[in-house]
């Protein structure tokens, strides 16, 4: 299955080598409709909320995973809490391409409070806080 990932488990950041270390990196992508996305909360993580053509295109990576490791994604990503959860949604190589549909872990905006950023179209910010760190 394919996953986007736009925040703290791209390569090179605080999550990736939990979450995704020896997954398949499919490519740079973009979503192909806009989202909202934000820094927000006490730590400073990415936040998407699924209300697919508000915000801008959201730049991230594509990655093939199997199913067994899902659960740990879903872990990092607080999928269950309220107002955290996955959603399916299209995305295509920067600069376009063929559409192809992705897995994107989402939030609702309980998780804003307080919100550190407008709209973002590509995540690079490095204050987030981890959870081992919290």
């Amino acid at each position: 299955m394919k996953v986007f990932i736009y925040g703290t488990l791209k390569r090179g950041f605080p999550l990736h080598q939990k979450g995704l270390n020896g997954a398949h990196y499919v490519g740079d992508v973009e979503t192909v409709d806009p989202y909202p996305l934000y820094i927000a909360k006490s730590f400073f993580g990415p936040m998407m909320l699924d209300r697919p053509g508000e915000g801008l295109r959201v730049q991230g990576e594509l990655f093939e995973i199997d199913e067994e490791r899902l659960p740990v994604l879903d872990e990092l990503e607080d999928v269950g809490q309220p107002g955290s959860f996955r959603s399916t949604l299209w995305v295509t190589a920067v600069g376009g391409g063929e559409h192809l549909s992705a897995l994107g872990f989402m939030k609702s905006e309980n998780w804003l409070d307080p919100r550190h950023s407008g709209y973002l179209s590509d995540y690079q910010d490095r204050r987030f806080i981890p959870p081992w760190d919290r």
